[in-house]
């Protein structure tokens, strides 16, 4: 994803630290121990309490990890940290939460990096703006002080993009990084950025608050296809490929595990899901357990059903990449994701797939 889509409160992160998840050391592991034993897979997050990123979270609240065979040893990016998706490419943790596109930056880099199961269709991001602001929708961004979550990040990326769409130059607006949560909502509160790009439940703290509201929606998949020209695959678990063919079998566990979270999502009730999740996730200094509730409601059609890439996904993302500059070169799509584990996956199951799937060309 965006490197830091929403920065988490040091509260929130103190439980995550001394919670269930565990955080990342040293050297990557999957470690299988004897025959026949749980191999483990350390996998960070971008963020695990943002809703964006709420599979990774559930699947080991629902004990599902456990039900197919793996150990998940779940950590979560630190503001001002190791991005999740540096992380895996360094080998510190074996996956990562994180959005498809990175694979297509990485591939431009010479790494090779692969989404092996893609669990959101939409970048789960809303364009908040003040009403002095003016901002109705991309268009315009002239003149304007918008904030991202860090200067070359993904929401940097998709505010640059956006503009592009509308003919405006990134000479043409201001950019800072405001980080999110709190100090996103000061941001605005202060009048230090006319809009900032960020995702729930910043999104419904910021609403509630009444000081902006969202001009554009890139947090379901019909928002994202409205303003993007197509589908935008986000959250996903990416890994190194060198690791995935090493790691097969293991790689299958876990998108088991994941695709049948994702088809538990899209069976039960945004009431289901937050009582489901820890306590710190939906209820804290940024909204209540009805704030969430009612902002997961609102932006639960960004989660694909099934974990399959959708087709046309790719190809959306790489001509973001392409229009603000971050890839220049040919991409070889097929090398970035695969729909293999997720196929196995919903076979194994006997879940109906719904998503059309994305072909080698993306």
């Amino acid at each position: 994803m965006s490197r830091r889509p929403v920065a988490v409160a040091a509260s929130v992160l103190t439980v995550l630290a001394l919670g269930a998840t565990s955080a990342c050391s040293g050297n990557s592991s999957a470690s299988t121990g004897g025959s026949g034993s749980t191999p483990t897979v350390k996998l960070m997050a971008g963020g695990l309490d943002k809703q964006i990123y709420l599979p990774y979270q559930l699947a080991q609240q629902l004990g599902f990890y456990k039900k197919y065979g793996v150990n998940v040893q779940l950590s979560t990016e630190q503001d001002g940290g190791v991005g999740a998706e540096e992380a895996m490419a360094s080998g510190q943790v074996d996956m990562a939460g994180a959005w498809y596109n990175h694979t297509i930056e990485f591939q431009a880099k010479g790494k090779a990096v692969e989404d092996v199961v893609q669990l959101s269709g939409a970048p789960g991001e809303r364009e908040m703006c003040t009403a002095k602001s003016g901002v109705h929708s991309a268009a315009d961004f002239k003149g304007k002080t918008l904030g991202v979550t860090d200067l070359g990040s993904g929401t940097d990326t998709l505010t640059q993009f956006l503009a592009a769409k509308k003919g405006i130059k990134t000479s043409q607006f201001h950019r800072i990084g405001v980080g999110a949560g709190s100090t996103a909502i000061a941001a605005l509160q202060n009048g230090k950025v006319d809009c900032v790009m960020t995702t729930q439940p910043t999104v419904a703290a910021i609403q509630k608050k009444g000081v902006g509201t969202s001009a554009i929606d890139l947090a379901t998949t019909s928002g994202a296809t409205a303003a993007m020209g197509g589908a935008y695959p986000a959250a996903s678990v990416l890994a190194r490929t060198d690791w995935v063919n090493s790691h097969k079998a293991t790689v299958q566990k876990v998108v088991d595990a994941l695709v049948a979270t994702m088809h538990w999502i899209s069976t039960h009730s945004a009431d289901d899901i937050a009582n489901k999740l820890p306590q710190s996730f939906v209820q804290n200094q940024l909204v209540t357990k009805a704030d969430y509730i009612s902002a997961l409601n609102e932006d639960k059609g960004q989660f694909l059903p099934d974990g399959l890439m959708p087709a046309g996904g790719p190809k959306t993302s790489l001509a973001t990449e392409k229009l603000v500059g971050n890839v220049k070169g040919s991409v070889d799509l097929s090398k970035t994701f695969t729909n293999d584990f997720a196929v196995q996956a919903n076979k194994t199951e006997g879940f109906k797939t719904t998503t059309a799937p994305a072909g080698p060309n993306g």
